[in-house]
């Protein structure tokens, strides 16, 4: 290991915090007893989605439409030292702030590091050791975070690496705590399964592979954690491992449960596995950030496919617990329920964001509800406690493949309230249309492709001449990790950010890609729809943010993410042409303030964060920022300020971290 200490600083103490934040506050008790609700102290940022219930959310409203524009870069801290080779211009972690402290991680080695909140100092890091299995790792800088607990009135940092070993490291000083597992550490893939493995070296390629990307949650005395494996579209055979959740006593380290993702004989679910495929295949990861309700000792964990995308009939039936919703129980890992958002997925259509918890008032009555945005831009929503639709979740029937082998579900599952919020399916009407020559050669591309509406499943490539079947939003559409959801819960208004991307999956013989692949068809990565001259093929807007009431299931009103990039604006084929606002093609990344909704356009958009009225979307204003924002914004208050932190990162200024405040009066 490899530490850097400093002397932990003078820190204003929460009590203080709470004062000056609710001073002038029309309902300080509330506040106080919402936040506590969610595990979060006002002011902190405890958790990557802010609070127990994955708001991205703050009360805090020192920063409001009266002085947003004021903002100024407080400091920027360098993400882009903590990696051995080349930086990664993409930083994906989003800092958490508890007890005076900002924590994060950076860099493929994803070093765990203590900020000041006020300088940008690093006050500590902590490195694991290098093994081969960190070297193997496809998602070296994938970590999205840490965790943070109080143990024993000493606070705790968690930190799950990409070699799958989880670390307890004291908040103070970021050395291992010495009595959690052994010696700080627990390896997981002690307890992921059956399958033997090297400390140093994991799994054998012939078993499967597993990492992660996402820090743990953290309910009622008990941390689970998650994984993720390769991407999908990558994989070229049946066999690997799954990804099973796990928890484990926080004080201790020591393990309490196991939950298999993909049920074994005699376990609820298996019979959805047919020709035996639980024996052999994996996946269905617990990849996106999970949330939890201490109060009913659940947490929430959304799944993703099976092996391995747009194919899937070495797996044939609807294979339970893939792209699924699962209520664990935090205490006894036991299936509380479960909805299955996608039977038997050949569509990549995997949980990208995390589950957001509220609670509404529907039909006069209270209810505490799930609500879970996806690619498909569909929100389920779903009661938290019993797992039933807050409204009619309908079983539809949906086009069926033609790939021989394969197997799909005859229906799937269309929510009728909120409605959905991103163009689903594409036919002729979608196509671009700004001019006669431009819509006469969107018509000559799709004569190449199958269109559908959605659920169209992938197909042979080059069948009748046909290249490939397109299924819109696709494997970067709808709601995407990048940009994700925010949920106020003084409204019940829920904030998803949604782009316009379509995937055209060419399906070809599996030995043809690898000649030691068992899969009869793969195709190699999610599969473009072709542009014109570097022009999407479907009308604007390109990428949006929705705003729902959560409340009615009513979209309250929808906007551009940003505005039309210049290469669209000045496009040739575009002269004289009012093209309006198409919005940037990112993902938007958000956050929800006492009166402000804040976001910025995301990877590949503009150095700028806006700010609108949460409730009318009137926009307030707009401050230049040093990089694009990369994933998730935060907020706190420390020592009587609130900052803004900005994840960013782009050629010049590479995975770093941007703070920013109001200008010190005087």
């Amino acid at each position: 290991m490899v530490y850097q200490i400093d002397s932990r600083r003078g820190l204003v103490g929460v009590g203080v915090a709470f004062t000056m934040l609710l001073t002038g506050l029309s309902s300080p008790d509330s506040l106080e007893a919402q936040a506590v609700e969610r595990g979060t102290p006002v002011g902190e940022w405890r958790q990557w989605g802010a609070d127990d219930h994955a708001t991205r959310y703050t009360p805090l409203d020192q920063i409001d439409a009266s002085n947003f524009e004021d903002l100024e870069v407080a400091w920027i801290w360098r993400g882009d030292n903590f990696s051995p080779e080349r930086p990664d211009p993409i930083l994906r972690s989003t800092p958490i702030y508890a007890d005076g402290r900002l924590f994060t991680v950076a860099g493929t080695r994803r070093t765990a590091a203590a900020i000041d909140p006020a300088t940008g100092e690093t006050l500590w890091i902590f490195r694991e050791p290098p093994t081969k299995r960190w070297e193997d790792s496809m998602r070296k800088n994938y970590g999205k975070g840490v965790a943070y607990e109080e143990v024993d009135g000493r606070g705790r940092v968690y930190l799950v690496t990409p070699a799958f070993f989880l670390w307890a490291l004291d908040a103070e000083t970021g050395r291992p705590v010495q009595d959690f597992g052994e010696d700080g550490m627990v390896d997981l893939l002690d307890y992921l399964g059956d399958w033997e493995h090297d400390r140093e070296d994991g799994l054998s390629p012939d078993v499967g592979y597993i990492t992660n990307s996402t820090p743990p949650v953290i309910v009622n005395g008990t941390l689970v954690v998650g994984n993720s494996h390769e991407q999908g579209y990558y994989q070229t055979r049946r066999h690997n491992v799954p990804g099973n959740i796990m928890g484990f006593d926080i004080r201790s380290g020591a393990h309490k449960w196991t939950f298999n993702v993909i049920p074994r004989p005699g376990e609820f679910g298996h019979d959805t596995w047919e020709s035996d495929a639980w024996s052999y295949t994996g996946n269905v990861s617990a990849w996106a950030p999970m949330s939890v309700d201490p109060e009913l000792g659940l947490v929430y964990v959304g799944t993703d496919p099976p092996t391995i995308d747009y194919f899937g009939g070495f797996h044939p039936g609807s294979n339970l617990f893939s792209t699924t919703l699962l209520a664990l129980d935090a205490e006894t890992g036991e299936r509380r329920w479960h909805f299955q958002t996608v039977h038997h997925d050949i569509w990549n259509y995997d949980m990208p964001a995390q589950p957001n918890l509220l609670d509404v008032t529907i039909d006069g009555e209270p209810r505490k509800i799930l609500a879970q945005t996806t690619k498909q831009s569909f929100v389920y929503v779903l009661d938290r406690e019993t797992g039933e639709p807050i409204w009619p979740i309908e079983e539809r029937p949906v086009p069926q493949t033609d790939v021989p082998g394969e197997w799909t579900s005859p229906t799937q599952p269309f929510p009728t309230r909120p409605l959905p919020y991103e163009m689903q399916g594409l036919t002729e009407d979608d196509l671009i249309d700004y001019t006669p020559e431009l819509r006469e050669r969107a018509l000559e591309i799709v004569s190449n492709y199958r269109m559908g509406p959605l659920f169209n499943p992938p197909m042979v490539s080059g069948q009748d001449g046909i290249q490939a079947a397109i299924h819109c939003p696709g494997a970067n559409g709808g709601t995407n990790i990048p940009g994700g959801t925010v949920a106020d819960p003084e409204s019940g208004i829920l904030y998803t950010a949604h782009t316009r991307g379509c995937s055209a999956p060419r399906l070809q013989p599996g030995t043809d890609v690898d000649p030691d692949s068992d899969v009869d068809w793969i195709s190699v990565g999610p599969g473009s729809v072709p542009g014109i001259q570097g022009l999407p093929i479907y009308k604007p807007p390109y990428a949006g943010i929705t705003a729902i009431d959560m409340n009615t299931g009513e979209h309250l009103w929808t906007i551009p993410n940003g505005s039309t990039p210049d290469r669209i604006r000045n496009h040739p084929a575009l002269r004289d042409v009012d093209v309006g606002n198409t919005g940037n093609m990112g993902h938007a990344t958000s956050l929800v303030t006492g009166s402000l909704f804040m976001y910025a356009e995301g990877r590949g958009g503009r150095p700028l964060l806006y700010a609108i009225d949460k409730r009318t979307a009137e926009p307030v204003g707009q401050v230049e920022i040093p990089a694009p924002v990369n994933t998730a914004p935060m907020s706190f208050l420390h020592e009587g300020d609130q900052y803004i932190v900005l994840p960013v990162g782009s050629g010049e200024l590479p995975g770093s971290l941007v703070a920013l405040k109001l200008p010190d009066e005087g």
